[in-house]
């Protein structure tokens, strides 16, 4: 064993009296120790947040997003999107017709987007657990049903077992002169079958079959995108190349990530930001230890001095009290994960702290552990803590001379 490991562990774990500086040296090592659980704990909870969030934005979200670089609509049947169609990489491919209008109920009024959508937009059975109230309906028989967003349904106080239908206005294209201003507008009526509630993006949305959004907008052919979600096991960036070098330069082709570039700015920030307040607790608790250390080096000057007689050079002496910090930063560290580990076990398993919340979409805090929070903890104390020892290190041979004079 190293003769510098191996003093440092005997000074570290002596089991002669207890000194203040061995209460400074726990204190510093407690420090490290709850810094580092806090982090991965917080880590975690910010990775389970994140997984909630994107899994409801996911909902409405597709993996590709097809849609016109100029203009507002295309038309979906070239050859390619129909061989597109067909292939055997694509779960569902659902035409989307989508526009703002003016949607009515009772006497209320509110604008809102109006998205048509095709019978491949249900194969996606996670829209259910959106769904507030009612159900996930637009068709049964020959009768169409809007699904509505919270906020369409808080502003227009839509109730569901209500019989009475939403008025949904749009402007009319094929009628530019006319003396009666309503014959401007298209009109039609369409019964809400459930309320969903995913965020504010969303929520102002009221789905459609597209046949009604084709009628109600008077676009018998074109649409608005096509919406892509693929088999399990599709490489998304390989596909996603794919579509735009066959599709051409006149379409737009974005993953999720594309589509929410704000959102998955804004969680990365977040994520940051927490990191760096909670790194800065740590660098004030790993920094204890050159406090303790410069005090061992004064409680330590006859075994110094004794060490430099009997040959030992300032490199030893240095590599003392560098160990020293090192294990202390390295057992509260180690400690430190592995009750941050437990502890995100125990509330992943059996969610013991609640939001408080009685109508929150999760009941307790989210918890998503992620191996790489781990090995970033891990460097990031690491970093500090050589950094900490080596000031502490160089302290203890400042004035060795003097030390060995005083022997």
């Amino acid at each position: 064993m190293n003769t510098s490991v191996y003093i440092a562990k005997r000074y570290l774990f002596s089991r002669k009296k207890m000194h203040a500086i061995n209460i400074i040296s726990g204190i510093s090592m407690l420090g490290v120790f709850i810094g580092s659980a806090a982090l991965i704990i917080i880590l975690s909870v910010f990775n389970g947040f994140e997984k909630v969030i994107l899994g409801l934005y996911s909902n409405f979200t597709p993996e590709l997003k097809i849609e016109p670089r100029i203009g507002k609509t295309f038309d979906p049947n070239t050859d390619y999107f129909l061989q597109l169609k067909k292939d055997p990489r694509v779960f569902s491919y659902t035409q989307v017709l989508q526009e703002k209008a003016l949607i009515m109920y009772s006497n209320k009024q509110f604008i809102g987007n109006i998205k048509g959508v095709s019978s491949d937009f249900l194969k996606n059975k996670q829209i259910d657990s959106t769904i507030e109230e009612g159900s996930f309906t637009l068709q049964t028989g020959n009768q169409e049903y809007a699904v509505i967003g919270g906020t369409v349904a808080g502003s227009l106080s839509v109730n569901i077992n209500d019989p009475e239908a939403l008025r949904i206005y749009a402007p009319n294209r094929t009628d530019t002169n006319s003396a009666d201003p309503m014959n401007e507008f298209v009109v039609r009526n369409i019964y809400p079958s459930g309320v969903f509630s995913i965020q504010q993006d969303f929520d102002d949305i009221a789905v459609t079959p597209l046949s009604f959004a084709r009628d109600l907008l008077n676009e018998p052919v074109n649409v608005s995108s096509i919406e892509i979600n693929c088999k399990h096991g599709t490489n998304i960036d390989r596909f996603q190349d794919e579509i735009i070098d066959r599709a051409g330069a006149k379409y737009t082709v974005r993953n999720r990530i594309q589509q929410n570039t704000e959102l998955y700015k804004t969680l990365n920030y977040e994520r940051w930001f927490i990191f760096m307040i909670l790194v800065f607790v740590l660098i004030i608790a790993i920094f204890n230890i050159i406090g303790s250390l410069t005090m061992l080096v004064i409680d330590k000057r006859k075994d110094i001095a004794i060490l430099s007689s009997l040959g030992a050079g300032k490199k030893l002496v240095q590599g003392i009290f560098f160990f020293e910090g090192m294990m202390i930063s390295g057992i509260g560290c180690i400690a430190g994960i592995l009750l941050g580990l437990v502890f995100c076990l125990f509330q992943q398993h059996y969610g013991f702290i609640k939001m408080g919340t009685s109508n929150s979409a999760i009941d307790a805090y989210p918890i998503e552990i992620r191996l790489r929070d781990f090995f970033l903890v891990l460097l990031t104390v690491g970093f500090i803590a050589v950094m900490a020892s080596w000031i502490s290190s160089r302290l203890s041979i400042k004035n060795l001379d003097d030390i060995k004079g005083d022997l």
